[in-house]
């Protein structure tokens, strides 16, 4: 499987072999990945959405070791080592302390304020003592960014629509401090990326949340058609940028 230099950046100091892990936000799987590669025994993949589901599973139906049922030398089944959740990241469907690594890459930028609270408690519920917390995320973008135009858009959509932020860039001390109030400890900080790409992928994905948005307004609606020709025209004025830094942050539950 393929897994980006910024998982493995974030992974490389953590014991992950023979850990029982737990993937917040599973996304298109590249922590899945990243920690099934790093022989990790067991990996839960929580995500409230079907197609990313579905996603990280295809990603990984070719590596047999992950997701075949093999057999010991006693002939006995193991047990698969990948298990996709669908569920939401305020209530895990999981014991008390059930795992030793969790990963939240890429996680918390599409997390609203009203829901970090939820999310810490429910994290350091599942963390057995001892467990490594891995948060990877982005820094705000510096303000003479071009993109933040973009995500502005993106959030100001995403009001209008449902009444909640579609991006929150949530420096690594604020992160930091509110692990803190759950017990945890900073373990240490490393930069992932700086400048971080935006590529015109990127742009085009987040112009793409702008448009799903709009389509839950009335159709006549004349701020609709203003929020998608302002996206268009900065996805095309914009083309691409590198700015602003990809952190990663690890912690650790008390033993």
């Amino acid at each position: 499987m393929d897994v980006p230099r910024t998982v493995t950046t974030a992974l490389e100091d953590r014991p992950i072999e023979g850990a029982i892990c737990l993937e917040a936000g599973a996304g298109v799987g590249n922590a899945t990945a990243g920690l099934l590669a790093s022989g990790a025994a067991r990996v839960y993949a929580v995500t409230d959405d079907r197609t990313h589901a579905e996603t990280v599973l295809e990603r990984v139906r070719t590596d047999r070791d992950a997701v075949d049922q093999n057999r010991n030398r006693d002939g006995e089944r193991i047990e698969r080592r990948l298990a996709v959740l669908e569920a939401d990241l305020r209530a895990i469907p999981l014991p008390d302390d059930a795992v030793e690594v969790i990963t939240a890459h890429g996680l918390f930028n599409v997390v609203p304020p009203a829901d970090l609270d939820a999310i810490a408690g429910e994290l350091t519920r599942v963390a057995a003592p001892g467990c490594h917390l891995l948060v990877d995320d982005y820094e705000p973008p510096p303000d003479d960014a071009a993109v933040r135009d973009l995500f502005a858009l993106e959030n100001a959509a995403a009001q209008f629509a449902d009444g909640t932020p579609m991006v929150t860039f949530y420096p690594a001390e604020v992160l930091g401090r509110l692990f803190a109030g759950y017990g945890w400890t900073v373990d240490r900080h490393r930069t992932l990326l700086d400048p971080v790409p935006w590529t015109a992928s990127h742009l085009e994905a987040h112009a793409e949340v702008v448009r799903s948005r709009v389509d839950a307004l009335p159709a006549d609606s004349e701020l609709g058609a203003a929020l998608l020709e302002r996206a268009d025209t900065l996805v095309e004025v914009i083309g691409s940028e590198s700015t602003g830094e990809m952190y990663s942050l690890a912690l650790r539950r008390p033993e």
